[in-house]
C-alpha cells in the first residue's frame, strides 16, 4: 500500500477524472465504440450510397488512415487512465508495475497515469 497525502490524492484523481473525460470527447470524434468489444476503432464519416464521387471516398480513406493510428493512441492513453483510477481504488495507486517501488509523487503529478518508474517507462 502507498501512503499519498489525501490531499495530493485528490488532486491526482481530479486530474485522472478530467483526462478521462478529455480523451473520451476525442476518441468519440475520431472513432466509435465497437459494441461488442467495448474498443475504440478509428472511424470516417461517410460511405454512404453506393455512388460515392471518388474524391469523397478517397477523402474518407485518407481520413481513416489518420484517425486509425491515432485512435490507438487515445485508447492506450484512455486505458492508462482507467487503470489509474481502479489502482486508487484498490489502494495499489503509485506503485511500479516494473519494480513494485513506489512511484516518486513528483512524478505521478506530471503523469498522474504513470506506471512505472522513469527509468522502467520504455520496458512496458
Amino acid at each position: 500500500m502507498r501512503n499519498i497525502p489525501q490531499s495530493d490524492m485528490e488532486e491526482l484523481r481530479e486530474q485522472l477524472e478530467i483526462q478521462k473525460a478529455d480523451l473520451e470527447e476525442e476518441l468519440a470524434s475520431h472513432g466509435r465504440v465497437q459494441s461488442e468489444t467495448g474498443d475504440w476503432q478509428g472511424a470516417s464519416v461517410g460511405f454512404e450510397g453506393e455512388e460515392a464521387d471518388p474524391n469523397d471516398v478517397a477523402d474518407q480513406i485518407e481520413e481513416l488512415a489518420t484517425n486509425v493510428p491515432l485512435v490507438e493512441e487515445l485508447e492506450s492513453k484512455h486505458l492508462d487512465v482507467v487503470e489509474a483510477l481502479e489502482k486508487m481504488d484498490s489502494g495499489i495507486y503509485g506503485i511500479c508495475e516494473a519494480s513494485g517501488e513506489p512511484i516518486p509523487l513528483d512524478r505521478l503529478k506530471a503523469n498522474p497515469s504513470a506506471r512505472t518508474l522513469l527509468e522502467y517507462a520504455d520496458d512496458l
